[in-house]
């Protein structure tokens, strides 16, 4: 069987700015983020890619607990952010362009969280 370059790489709230920092730094861009209800909290995975390789970081978080904005290191994840913070419900601090719940016209407040 071939290496597909795929990695999943689990990461705690602490390591998660590190690591980030880390695809950075080795020129990786970010191709995609996103989040999903789990019970008592979310699956997050920001998906990294260089060249024919790509390493998804996976963090699962307390439907209560903030985790840090990536938009300084890698601006586009703004729209990531917002999105995951409005649908979901995701805690997330100093993203560089909130749109406080204002990026969808929606009736329901973060409709894919579940009960």
């Amino acid at each position: 069987m071939a290496d597909t370059g795929c990695e999943l790489i689990p990461v705690t709230t602490g390591e998660f700015l590190m690591k980030v920092m880390e695809m950075k730094a080795a020129d990786y861009r970010l191709m995609q983020a996103h989040a999903v209800s789990i019970e008592n909290g979310y699956e997050l995975s920001y998906t990294f890619g260089k060249d024919y390789e790509w390493i998804s970081l996976r963090l699962v978080i307390d439907e209560n607990e903030e985790i840090p904005s990536i938009t300084h290191i890698y601006d586009a994840a703004f729209l990531y952010e917002n999105e995951m913070a409005e649908l979901f419900g995701v805690k997330i601090k100093m993203i560089s362009v909130d749109y406080h719940d204002k990026l969808y016209r929606m009736d329901d407040t973060t409709p894919m969280k579940t009960l």
